[in-house]
């Protein structure tokens, strides 16, 4: 009986990435624009669905990966890949997210790929998130108990580690690899940083304009009003959709 249910709810979230990645593809890809491409478990769903509008209508997409990973995902699928010196202002980026609270604030760089994610983010008109159903909170740290995720500059990780210790509270740890010896490493050869420390009321918006204020922090983890659209795969197979107010207005 437990491992029909364990295996019931692993089942449940994948379908839940894969049909809030393919309806958020559905309503917002465009013909002749420039894509961001995501990490993670879940923009693999997405780009699957991008492949198969592309090869289906033959429309001319060009990708821009957020790492590595993004990048193999693209040439796997037969996709057009491009960079941000050819394509500087992307149309569009479809990416994951760690958490996401009711403002449309992000926790993201679980994997460790938020410096990428966060460039091509920041270049592309629209961030639109895809997510099951377990990324959804009120408060960020409500649900995502495995810290804020911090890129540093290697020769400075423990500076920094003090550094926000005692300014900010909290436990502040060395992420480490799992299949070798040693720290994780990102696709830009710095460390990654995990800050536990979560509060309902904490003033993220400020806290992290400190954070990337501090030097040796290379980015953090925290994507504050950057997402304009989340797409939520809901445990029952339906999709909730949600977007930020006056988004177009402000763009």
């Amino acid at each position: 009986m437990f491992l029909f249910c364990r295996k019931f709810v692993t089942m449940s979230l994948e379908s839940a990435k894969r049909v809030a990645s393919r309806r958020a593809v559905d309503d917002l890809l465009v013909n002749n624009t420039v894509v961001g491409i995501g990490s993670g478990s879940t923009i693999v769903y997405a780009v699957e669905r991008i492949a198969e509008v592309v090869k289906d209508l033959s429309w001319n997409i060009k990708c821009v990966p957020t790492s590595f990973q993004a990048k193999q995902l693209i040439h796997k699928h037969n996709l057009n890949l491009t960079d941000l010196e050819t394509n500087p202002e992307l149309d569009i980026c479809f990416d994951g997210a760690d958490e996401v609270d009711e403002k449309l604030n992000l926790i993201k760089g679980g994997g460790g790929c938020l410096l990428q994610e966060k460039i091509v983010a920041s270049c592309a008109k629209t961030l639109v998130i895809v997510a099951d159903y377990t990324k959804d909170s009120t408060y960020l740290g409500e649900k995502y108990k495995k810290g804020i995720p911090l890129e540093v500059v290697p020769m400075c990780y423990y500076p920094v580690m003090n550094k926000i210790k005692k300014q900010f509270g909290g436990t502040v740890l060395l992420r480490m690899a799992q299949a070798k010896a040693g720290p994780v490493v990102t696709d830009n050869g710095n460390f990654i940083l995990d800050w536990f420390v979560f509060d309902d009321k904490f003033d993220w918006e400020k806290t992290n304009q400190q954070l990337q204020q501090m030097p040796g922090i290379v980015e953090t983890g925290l994507f504050i009003d950057m997402a304009a659209r989340v797409y939520f795969g809901l445990v029952d197979g339906l999709v909730e959709k949600r977007v930020k107010k006056n988004w177009h207005n402000r763009k």
